[in-house]
């Protein structure tokens, strides 16, 4: 993907407007401006697990390397089961796991066989042991069997000489298994995204320290600390900036000196004390956006020289919002994710009724239940304020109601958004 200028980008959008922005329009602009980072290195399997795979990785092997069993009973010749009536077959050995079986199989015999195990020389179909009768070295096979059942073939997971992973992939947990079983020991991957954030504004104090009157606690940096990291980005906290503009020029030039990403929280409204965007203006080139959305109307983008710039509300749930719908998806993309990075919309029936006027795009905190009959609903935290922490941490999705929808009565489908462990 080649990136836009800001310009190009917001220039494609006839309806682009600032003071009432669409989420699907910000995230397209976003979207166009952002390109993965240079920088490839070689790492340990297991320190590969959250990065994104910097070149496609080629099976040097078949796996599995032979046909062998997927389950416990007896290897035979189809050739020998009668189609419609019982099959009597002589056994003639076992086969274990990990040891090839050196016979070979003459009419109406077979091999006792363990799950894994080779398939024995002339053997193409697997009976399982529960519907053998067994009598001494004979056993007794019910017809209706099929053709190469219970029979894993070589090279069916993947063949040697093949794509087994391709780049751009973020490698999870079935990933890393899947490159050891290939047997490799490193794997390229794109370096990690460099991050560096900070919070804005005088009334905001650290833990630990004592609260005056109007103070209160930043909570914004601990969860852009644990999302950031949760996402496999390189964080650099740079605490509690104050509402100065030396202060906060100073900042924003060494976070952008520092990082591939700057994210802010607080100073992107039109209050008399945000001077950040007066800084932005004069060190890059940044837009300000009133998003049509609740919570997180105002949001910042753009660049400080190469340095991609988010400033996000100060509200704390805004913050987590504003991360998940615009951050997320920009920064895996920078991070060398290729093909779609949003998180996919579940349609579940909405146990709570919900006022919501068209125009803008509402993201309510929810959980997701499965009722006794099986089916999922979703129903929401309760209190829905763009300061209530608490729903949140109570949810486990967002419902998500879209730019044109109204009112949502209970029983009503709704698309509903996992959180993907972020929170």
């Amino acid at each position: 993907m080649t990136s836009k200028t800001l310009a190009d980008a917001i220039s494609c959008l006839d309806d682009y407007d600032p003071e009432a922005l669409r989420v699907d329009r910000a995230c397209q602009i976003i979207n166009e401006c952002v390109e993965p980072v240079s920088g490839i290195e070689k790492v340990a399997l297991r320190a590969a697990l959250g990065r994104v795979l910097a070149e496609d990785v080629v099976s040097t092997v078949d796996v599995p390397g032979r046909d062998n069993s997927a389950m416990d009973g007896y290897a035979l010749r189809f050739a020998d089961l009668h189609p419609a009536a019982e099959s009597n077959l002589r056994v003639v050995g076992t086969a274990f796991a990990g040891r090839q079986y050196d016979g070979k199989l003459a009419a109406e015999e077979c091999v006792r066989i363990m799950t894994g195990a080779v398939m024995p020389p002339g053997a193409d179909t697997v009976v399982i042991q529960e519907v053998v009768k067994v009598d001494g070295d004979r056993i007794a096979v019910p017809a209706g069997q099929q053709l190469g059942q219970n029979r894993r073939l070589a090279g069916e997971d993947l063949k040697r000489g093949h794509p087994a992973l391709l780049r751009g992939v973020l490698v999870r947990p079935a990933e890393l298994g899947l490159l050891a079983s290939l047997g490799m020991v490193e794997v390229a991957v794109h370096r990690r995204l460099r991050v560096a954030f900070f919070s804005t504004g005088d009334e905001l104090v650290s833990t630990g320290a004592a609260l005056d009157a109007g103070q209160v606690y930043d909570s914004n940096r601990y969860t852009l600390y644990g999302m950031l990291t949760r996402l496999g980005c390189d964080v650099l906290d740079m605490g509690v900036v104050r509402d100065d503009p030396q202060s906060l020029e100073a900042a924003l030039a060494t976070a952008a000196q520092n990082a591939d990403v700057v994210i802010t929280s607080g100073g992107v409204s039109v209050g008399e004390a945000d001077f950040i965007r007066e800084l932005l203006a004069r060190l890059g080139d940044v837009v300000f956006w009133k998003i049509a959305m609740r919570p997180g109307r105002p949001m910042a983008f753009g660049r400080i020289g190469n340095t991609h710039f988010f400033g996000l509300p100060g509200n704390p749930v805004a913050v987590m919002v504003t991360f998940y719908q615009f951050v997320r998806g920009a920064l895996l993309s920078m991070m060398g994710c290729r093909g779609d990075v949003e998180l996919p919309l579940l349609r579940v029936p909405c146990l709570d009724q919900v006022r919501k006027r068209p125009g803008r795009t509402e993201y309510q905190r929810g959980v997701l239940i499965r009722g006794n009959d099986g089916n999922w609903s979703v129903r929401l935290t309760g209190a829905q304020g763009s300061g209530i922490l608490r729903s949140m941490s109570e949810a486990n999705c967002f419902v998500v109601l879209h730019h044109d929808q109204g009112a949502v009565n209970p029983g009503d489908l709704v698309s509903v958004q996992l959180m993907d462990g972020l929170v």
